[in-house]
């Protein structure tokens, strides 16, 4: 059985939370019994390649394009604000502080070999070239007005849904890192276009999305050469995807219904 019919049989619910059960926690047959569906079964046959798995995480991710997501639009056309920029950096700041270790914990479940060397290299990159990201991710927040406040409920699901699957296994923590790490120059990019056309800011408010705008497109195609190296069941690969992929997504909902009740209380003060 192939990628491509495996991936195409893959039923994904559209618009729900990510489940943070998975169904090979229940270990067994009583697994089995209780979610109805046996454990995936490694591919038979020639491995998938690079080339495969990017198109089919491509066409499964589809309708999860973080650049379509209405916030990231108003960031596009900026009718963002300054307010509206610094509660996102209040928000991203802890996800950029906890991938570190997120890619540590798939570490930890790698067997020397290529898909390690592979992820040692996006780790290196993100604690120190040029410098700790999360650093660089301090001058955009600086630029916005960011304060400390505390995670939000998407923010949270978030972290909680990369945390399971980084700690399941290695190929849904690397499934997970590439769901992100697909869009991420594209999105990278936009971001750094708009804060300096329609919020002015300087190099050191943009340095963390110029970087990210080059930097992620290496990533990406490590992490999918990584988890190629690992020989994983299609379904169980693209199911993670799907899984953080879904957690942007009510991650950036979370985002736009703040900015909406701002903007609309805002409207409110003005009219009275």
């Amino acid at each position: 059985m192939g990628i491509e019919h495996v991936c195409r049989v893959l039923v994904v619910g559209l618009g729900q939370r990510p489940a943070l059960l998975s169904r090979w926690d229940i270990p067994g047959r009583a697994g089995e019994r209780i979610l109805g569906r046996a454990r995936p079964k490694p591919m038979q046959g020639n491995p998938m390649t690079p080339d495969q798995l990017h198109r089919e995480l491509v066409t499964r991710l589809a309708d999860r394009q973080l650049l379509q997501h209405p916030f990231y639009r108003r960031w596009e056309a900026g009718t963002l604000d300054r307010d509206d920029l610094g509660a996102y950096a209040a928000q991203y700041r802890y996800f950029e502080a906890a991938l570190p270790g997120f890619l540590r914990s798939v570490l930890d479940r790698l067997e020397p070999g290529p898909a390690m060397d592979l992820i040692r290299g996006n780790l290196a990159d993100e604690e120190s070239n040029p410098e700790p990201h999360v650093a660089l991710f301090e001058g955009f927040a600086n630029g916005v007005g960011a304060v400390e406040s505390p995670a939000g409920e998407g923010t949270n699901s978030l972290l909680a849904t990369y945390r399971h699957l980084t700690e399941s296994s290695a190929a849904e923590g690397l499934a997970a890192v590439v769901a992100y790490e697909m869009q991420a120059p594209a999105i990278a990019e936009s971001k750094a276009d708009g804060l300096r056309r329609h919020y002015g800011l300087d190099d050191a408010g943009t340095q963390f999305w110029d970087l990210h705008a080059t930097m992620d497109e290496d990533h990406a195609q490590w992490g999918i050469e990584a988890v190629v190296a690992l020989n994983p069941p299609a379904s169980l690969v693209v199911g993670a995807a799907r899984s953080a992929a879904d957690a942007w997504w009510s991650f950036l909902d979370e985002r736009e219904a703040a900015v909406s009740a701002r903007h609309a209380t805002k409207a409110a003060i003005a009219r009275n």
